[in-house]
């Protein structure tokens, strides 16, 4: 780390704006990380696969104990909710996000680490200041915007209806 402020330092301290651009070009080449896109899309393609077919999983199974679909459905939910928490709470949705990248977006496991997450970083800050004003941190501006959006779109819906155009 002391090294690398050092590098930064004598970055900046360069007088040639030319030489200074070039040693920093060359430093923003060596400390980026490279990566391949094909390969980070066919990880979050089977990561997300699997959270799919783990959903859908539990669907069955409550599909077969119950015989009524929107109550799997229902169930299902809530133990993918429950599991991502868990995951999150033990720092292992983390690590399988790093792996997995946008295929841990799966939108109900996603969203509910999104809020988990804030939770279990700043509970050591207590109840109110801690949990209390970062829950929706990370979460907030999905409902916000999602609320948003549905309303909007409602009023389109009503308009084109009262249009007749619907």
């Amino acid at each position: 780390m002391e090294k690398q402020k050092n590098k930064i330092s004598d970055l900046v301290r360069e007088k040639n704006t030319n030489i200074r651009n070039e040693n920093y070009k060359q430093y923003v080449e060596q400390v980026t990380p490279s990566f391949s896109t094909v390969k980070n899309c066919v990880k979050a393609y089977v990561v997300g696969g699997v959270i799919c077919v783990i959903g859908q999983m539990f669907t069955n199974f409550f599909l077969a104990r119950s015989g009524d679909i929107e109550g799997a459905k229902a169930y299902t939910t809530v133990v993918l909710v429950f599991l991502s928490i868990l995951l999150t709470g033990l720092g292992l949705y983390q690590k399988l996000a790093k792996f997995g990248g946008a295929g841990t977006l799966v939108p109900i496991t996603g969203f509910a680490n999104s809020v988990a997450a804030p939770v279990v970083e700043y509970k050591k800050e207590g109840q109110v200041f801690g949990i209390g004003c970062k829950v929706f941190t990370i979460a907030g501006p999905v409902i916000l915007y999602g609320i948003f959006s549905s309303w909007l779109l409602g009023l389109i819906y009503y308009i084109l209806k009262q249009v007749g155009l619907v």
